[in-house]
């Protein structure tokens, strides 16, 4: 169980929100949630795939090659 405080503002806003579209508010912070880290996640696995100096790394031309942009 967590419990978040948010600004007066982001609190309307998921209000209108839950009106519009007959969700929880529960719902939509769940959703951010777990979007906000799976970016993290990424974000995180990026920088330790560029700290690798053994890895080979690629242009954005070559990748356009290999893929037949």
């Amino acid at each position: 169980m967590v419990n978040v405080r948010v600004p007066k503002e982001i609190e309307e806003r998921l209000e209108e929100l839950t009106r519009l579209t007959h969700r929880s508010k529960s719902f939509y912070v769940r959703e951010a949630l777990k979007a906000y880290i799976e970016d993290l996640e990424d974000y995180y696995i990026s920088l330790e795939r560029l700290a690798d100096k053994s890895s080979k790394r690629y242009t954005l031309e070559e990748v356009e090659e290999k893929l037949g942009l």
